[in-house]
């Protein structure tokens, strides 16, 4: 079993990567969270890896922290989740993110990331609810104080927008705390189309 590969990034097409380790070129799929977070071509990345073998192929999984290669593990183990919807899941949503939204039980939060709908939705909910706090016990201490119902409020207008929970996080923070629902909204929508 691969456990971790360190190594020269040779190429990045979203979501594969090619790490050339010591003259062997490894193609690994990694989430979004991971994805954003690599070097430059040429540059040395250490990745951990999660390898599945099937009857049509040998797959990599890269993963940027243990938190993220643990809560994919996790998610694998769901009767009917493979592994695009587990990368599709860590792509849309942080471990902290997924592990609050499975505290809070927000079937709504799991429906919005492609390829995920209700029943799934419900189902991980469920399944992920003793499981996932061990996996990401870090993560979620450190997990953002849960947002003013006026900050909840602008989170779901941005959501349902179309910005992903990246985005709409990343403009959140740069509001003034105490901002109105309609003057949050707008000043989200100018930060964000400046990206």
């Amino acid at each position: 079993m691969i456990g971790r590969l360190t190594g020269t990034l040779l190429d990045k097409n979203p979501p594969q990567i090619t790490l050339d380790v010591q003259g062997v070129g490894y193609e690994l799929d990694v989430p979004m969270s991971t994805f954003y977070n690599l070097p430059a071509s040429g540059e040395r990345v250490s990745l951990r890896t999660h390898m599945i073998v099937r009857e049509d192929g040998h797959f990599l999984y890269g993963f940027a922290t243990e938190d993220e290669r643990a809560a994919f593990r996790q998610l694998l183990k769901i009767s009917g989740v493979g592994a695009r919807i587990a990368l599709a899941l860590l792509s849309g949503l942080s471990v902290a993110d997924l592990a609050q939204a499975v505290a809070r039980q927000e079937t709504g939060r799991l429906t919005k990331i492609p390829g995920i709908g209700k029943k799934t939705a419900e189902r991980l909910l469920l399944e992920l609810r003793d499981r996932l706090p061990k996996v990401a016990a870090g993560t979620v201490a450190g997990a953002p104080p849960t947002p003013a119902p006026e900050g909840e409020d602008i989170l779901n207008a941005l959501l349902a927008l179309g910005y992903s929970e990246r985005e709409a996080q990343a403009a959140m923070k740069q509001l003034p705390p105490g901002v109105a629902v309609s003057d949050g909204i707008r000043q989200a929508l100018r930060l964000l189309s400046k990206v």
